[in-house]
């Protein structure tokens, strides 16, 4: 019989951002006995991960995970909703396309009623068109969170929380703290070797050594310990994605919206997310754009301009170093994809943890799936510049991994390839190409005419989206109730 390996005593989490606080909780819930403590190091302004206000509805499910309410995100940090993100301008003037989450359209309609997607009409004739019953409740401005364990016409919308950063941090901060997780701030200024590629302690400026048996670096695109490991190799993405300065504004007037916006310009790309504490704008640019145009462009008062150069490390976890978020891959924030890769990677170390004796195994396979995760963030960008009108404002990037696969596949037969670790799933996917001005094929299967079958499940889309807009409230009343019951200071 084997015998249990000795668990780990004490772990390290270097940066005291949102990300590096849920890291310390995750770990605190999976190891009771053992120490943790967060490294609150100087945050980052190009860390977008730790800035980030909004993430993928895979986010909601790790924060049930590790004992995060959703209705407390809502109360005490701001929290709303996002069913859709809307694109527009991607596939020339005047085009427009939204994106929900899950597997919004039953594959058996993969036929006309696929290739005519958008065509469905509600709830009168003069509506905008929807492919979606998340896309029907945003038009119309009714959601609600639907009860959980109770069948409703809103169980199958999945959605995305957006919130304040500083006061979802505050609330992260509050639950590892009641916890046990330790805390002490300072600059990192050496590092002491370990065995093998292993480093022993950490150690602050003005301050001793702090020994760990695991350091998990959240410290934004510094990378302020995997990076000073002689092991550490940078993999370069400025070919495939092109995007190099990124300018971020001052809030705006506060926003209840079920929508963010993703708009391509002649200057660049624009996110608008919508937000109680008021509407943020990022605006992404090559190289070329003159900063005043930019900042004429974004509409409100600059909070920081970043220069990015995008890309992934190597190997995310090297001897007892892991990285996660910007901390192991740097790319724009077209999307909410910062903290949706961070998380994930974290789903992933918690599947993974260790004992205090590594095994060489688990590094070479968390490297693998990590690597694929970062890597699928990277081709899911790439296809967001593989379009006629995002060349024409970024220039021809070659198109990195299977991105012309997935667009050959799309445009020919109406499908996606699978691939491991993507973070979107392939109905997603699908929507998000439509969304960006493709026009989908039709696959083989789907060739054979069946209008009985068709109109029976246009029926029942209808059917269904109807039953959703009578079931939930209006969106901003139902917010202004909950936001009313919020703590006051």
């Amino acid at each position: 019989m084997s015998n249990p390996r000795e668990p780990l005593r004490r772990v390290v989490v270097v940066g005291g951002g949102q990300l590096g606080v849920l890291a310390a909780i995750a770990l605190r819930r999976a190891l009771p006995g053992c120490e943790v403590l967060v490294i609150g190091t100087p945050p980052s302004p190009a860390a977008f991960a730790d800035t980030a206000a909004t993430a993928m509805p895979f986010t909601n499910k790790l924060h049930d995970r590790l004992g995060l309410a959703e209705a407390d995100i809502v109360t005490r940090a701001g929290g709303s909703y996002r069913l859709i993100t809307r694109f527009s301008g991607w596939g020339g003037q005047g085009q427009a396309g939204a994106v929900a989450y899950g597997e919004t359209l039953d594959p058996a309609l993969k036929t006309a009623f696929a290739r005519d997607w958008g065509a469905v009409r509600l709830p009168g004739a003069g509506a905008p068109p929807v492919g979606s019953l998340a896309q029907v409740l945003a038009e119309a401005g009714r959601f609600a969170p639907p009860p959980p364990g109770e069948p409703t016409p809103l169980s199958a919308v999945d959605y995305a929380l957006r919130w304040n950063p500083a006061a979802y941090r505050g609330l992260l901060i509050d639950s590892a703290e009641a916890l046990g997780v330790g805390y002490v701030e300072g600059m990192i200024d050496r590092i002491e070797p370990g065995e093998g590629e292993d480093i022993a302690a950490v150690g602050l400026a003005g301050g001793g050594m702090i020994p760990a048996d695991l350091f998990l670096d959240c410290s934004g695109p510094e990378a302020s310990l995997i990076a000073a490991h002689p092991a550490f190799a940078f993999t370069d993405w400025s070919a495939s994605l092109p995007t190099r300065r990124i300018y971020c504004s001052q809030p705006g007037a506060p926003m209840a919206a079920l929508e963010d916006r993703i708009t391509l310009t002649g200057l660049g790309w624009v996110s608008e997310i919508a937000g109680r504490d008021g509407l943020q704008i990022m605006l992404g640019t090559p190289a070329h754009v003159p900063r005043e145009d930019a900042l004429a462009l974004l509409r409100l008062p600059a909070r920081t301009v970043i220069a990015l150069t995008p890309g992934r490390a190597e190997r995310p976890w090297i001897g007892n170093i892991i990285a996660l978020g910007d901390a192991a891959a740097r790319f724009e924030p077209l999307g909410p994809l910062h903290l949706d890769l961070a998380h994930r990677q974290l789903a992933l170390l918690l599947e993974m943890l260790p004992g205090r004796d590594i095994s060489p195994l688990e590094r070479k396979e968390y490297n693998r799936r990590s690597g694929l995760m970062m890597e699928g963030v990277r081709e899911v960008l790439a296809l967001h510049f593989a379009g006629i009108e995002a060349q024409r404002v970024f220039g021809a990037p070659p198109l990195p991994g299977r991105v012309a696969a997935v667009i050959d596949q799309f445009l020919r037969r109406g499908r996606i390839p699978f691939r491991e670790e993507l973070p979107l799933l392939g109905q997603e996917q699908f929507a998000l190409l439509v969304a960006l001005g493709w026009t989908p094929g039709m696959p083989p299967a789907a060739q054979a005419a069946d209008a009985a079958g068709e109109g029976a499940a246009r029926a029942a889309f209808e059917a269904e989206a109807r039953a959703a807009l009578a079931f939930a409230p209006p969106y901003d009343q139902w917010l202004s109730r909950v936001a009313s019951r919020a703590p006051s200071g």
